[in-house]
């Protein structure tokens, strides 16, 4: 514990130190609880989108095998090298806006933009737009899992941080200040029960020299 002043002064800046701590606490103690809710909030999101891609990637077994089974597609196909359908899915970028929860900046997904497609439309199965607007979709979702993920990372940051705090008030800065004035309060009222003893002492003195 560091060393203080035992003076009326500082008894004063030690009271003003507590209630700006007991001020503070609250409002980190209400952002700690709004970033544990936010985080969950994305985490459920991002469940959402898992089952989602997995329902997608299901329904895909039913109809046509179009991940990457090069078997399904001879070298004589549509694609070149006999690629599989989802080769023609390329992201360029993954595009993101900004947003604020907090006080914290993260990421909002914002869409994606792909590579141009490149097959013979001619060759190509009657169900190839059907396969590649599913593709998007997939793609998609995984895109928005990306960013759901930058989102939890950097509010799982600031989680840390806050909690931090949160911690360092209601374990050390509070209590620590509290005992300050604790301690200053002791040694003022020590101090205030000698002066009264010496006082009684130098009055008796007074008293006895002044008596005949």
């Amino acid at each position: 514990m560091a060393k203080i002043k035992l003076t009326k002064n500082e008894q004063k800046k030690q009271k003003d130190a507590l209630k700006r701590f007991q001020r503070y606490l609250p409002t980190l103690i209400l952002k700690k609880q709004q970033l544990q809710m936010v985080i969950r909030q994305v985490e459920m999101k991002v469940e959402k989108k898992e089952v989602e891609i997995r329902q997608i990637e299901d329904s895909l077994k039913s109809w046509v095998a179009v991940f990457g089974e090069n078997e399904v597609f001879p070298q004589d196909s549509f694609l070149a090298g006999g690629r599989g359908l989802e080769s023609l899915i390329r992201i360029r970028t993954i595009r993101k806006g900004s947003g604020n929860i907090a006080g914290v900046e993260i990421p909002v997904f914002d869409g994606l933009e792909y590579e141009p497609l490149e097959y013979d439309i001619f060759r190509a199965p009657l169900w190839i737009d059907r396969g590649l607007a599913v593709l998007k979709e997939v793609a998609l979702l995984h895109a928005e899992i990306e960013v759901l993920q930058e989102q939890k990372e950097l509010l799982g940051r600031e989680l840390r941080v806050t909690t931090q705090r949160v911690n360092l008030f209601e374990k050390v800065k509070i209590p620590e200040t509290r005992e300050h004035i604790r301690k200053i309060g002791i040694y003022m009222g020590d101090q205030q029960t000698a002066a009264v003893v010496r006082g009684k002492m130098a009055k008796n003195k007074v008293v006895k020299v002044s008596q005949p």
